[in-house]
């Protein structure tokens, strides 16, 4: 990982998408963004909205993530995002809309470090997405969680160890040691 031109992307860690299977990890997620920020590292965020007549509706008929309480972010992340380089706003699951990927360029990043939830929906979509435009994408195993459990979280880092590269997961800890965040190191 190239530490001068990496961005931690926070993927859609909302109301709506914090269940039974995800809430453990919110903790995880706000205590590698409050680290990554205090060295002044770049922290984007992205915020999905389903609107009506989205394909997750009119295909799967999921109607969920309509409302503003659901669309909200987590209430621990709110220090984070106020300070955000940049929110995303997305109505599909990759964080590279055409706003996302213009954000990604214009910054010079060529390695995004991805936290959040769903592993096996957005936060894997990005992943590929990042490594079909040539940005490396690093995926934070212990900072990312499926709303559908810990299988559906395991599928999608398998099938990222495949496509993506057994090297591009990383834990927190060796996230935060590569880009220079000393050992115990807090804001």
């Amino acid at each position: 990982m190239n530490p001068r031109s990496a961005a931690l992307l926070v993927i859609d860690v909302q109301h709506g998408f914090v269940n039974r299977h995800s809430q453990g990890v919110v903790p995880a997620i706000v205590d590698l963004v409050k680290r990554w920020q205090s060295i002044g590292a770049p922290a984007v965020f992205t915020q999905f909205r389903n609107e009506p007549g989205s394909p997750y509706e009119t295909i799967t008929g999921w109607t969920k993530l309509r409302t503003e309480a659901e669309q909200a972010f987590v209430g621990e992340l709110s220090p984070c995002v106020d300070v955000a380089d940049a929110v995303i706003d997305k109505q599909q699951s990759s964080a590279f809309t055409q706003e996302g990927t213009q954000l990604i360029r214009s910054r010079g990043w060529t390695d995004l470090v991805l936290c959040g939830i769903d592993t096996d929906a957005c936060v894997y979509d990005t992943a590929i997405d990042a490594y079909q435009s040539g940005v490396r994408p690093w995926i934070v195993t212990d900072a990312c969680a499926s709303t559908g459990g810990p299988t559906y979280h395991d599928a999608a880092l398998l099938l990222a160890t495949r496509n993506i590269g057994a090297d591009q997961l990383l834990t927190s800890k060796q996230v935060l040691d590569q880009i220079g965040v000393p050992q115990g190191g807090r804001p």
